[in-house]
């Protein structure tokens, strides 16, 4: 069975890097942060939350970026808040939003509205004139039941898009097979998944980009630029601006890029692996 990097045409030994930039849309600081990333930066891709209040400025500023859909069906901050766009009650919590815990979707949602929603998000972003290049699941909603899970891996088959999944090291807490199922059905993911920590982040980055191993590695970070609507709409705000930092002209990160020979890439080569697969 060919690896990843091998159905990318990539040597077996090749060290591929996602460096992913994830909330695109959740704010304008979020936007400006994320794009500065991916267009003057180091980041490869990012993941659109299209519910969130500026995900239509996000799509007006598209010029071809390697962009997926973070599908979504929490609103966590306090007074913040987004709801579905879908008509989908068993997805509003008491104040008319998107539940603000995982375990609150899970103990009251409807499948039937789950599935609904998540396709009219993935519809509405190409709409909008997205390329959609991956799917993403907001605060592993998608991932962590296998009820919800077969709704993200069906999206994934339907409309021939690679997942972001945990890394596999995680996978015994999930307490089923997510990496099997969705290599059965032909989708494409990452070999291996880190999200940088809120603290310790530069320290954390640096670290995994030092034990890059062969192979496709993902990375999500959440850029954002400092702002007193991101101040005031995020308490991890100091954590947001440290990644945007990080992502655009951190000269220790470029060194260490170049030192271990990482070839940055994004979703849209799984896609297209996925969907026009090499033959022997």
């Amino acid at each position: 069975m060919a690896t990843v990097a091998e159905r990318l045409g990539a040597a077996p030994d090749a060290r591929l890097l996602i460096l992913n930039c994830a909330d695109l849309g959740f704010c304008h600081a979020a936007t400006t942060g994320v794009y500065e990333a991916l267009r003057d930066g180091f980041a490869t891709s990012a993941s659109l939350v299209v519910p969130a209040p500026w995900a239509r400025e996000a799509a007006s500023r598209f010029r071809g970026d390697d962009v997926g859909v973070r599908l979504t069906l929490n609103a966590e901050h306090d007074l913040y808040r987004w709801g579905p766009i879908t008509q989908a009650p068993s997805l509003l919590d008491g104040d008319g939003g998107f539940p603000r815990t995982v375990t609150d979707v899970w103990d009251h949602a409807d499948l039937d509205e789950v599935r609904r929603e998540c396709r009219a998000q993935l519809e509405r972003a190409v709409l909008w004139g997205f390329d959609i290049s991956h799917l993403d699941a907001h605060m592993d909603a998608l991932l962590l039941r296998p009820e919800f899970f077969d709704i993200y891996l069906e999206l994934a088959v339907d409309f021939g898009l690679p997942l972001r999944l945990p890394d596999e090291s995680v996978e015994p807490n999930v307490g089923f097979p997510i990496r099997k199922l969705a290599a059965e059905e032909g989708v494409l993911f990452a070999d291996r998944a880190a999200t940088v920590p809120a603290r310790g982040g530069r320290e954390a980055l640096l670290d995994l980009l030092g034990t890059l191993e062969p192979g496709v590695t993902e990375i999500t970070l959440h850029p954002a630029v400092d702002s007193d609507e991101l101040r005031a709409a995020s308490d991890d705000w100091e954590s947001r601006v440290a990644d945007h930092s990080l992502l655009v002209g951190d000269r220790e990160v470029a060194a260490l890029l170049d030192s271990v020979g990482a070839i940055r890439i994004g979703y849209r080569p799984l896609r297209d692996a996925m969907r026009h697969p090499i033959r022997p």
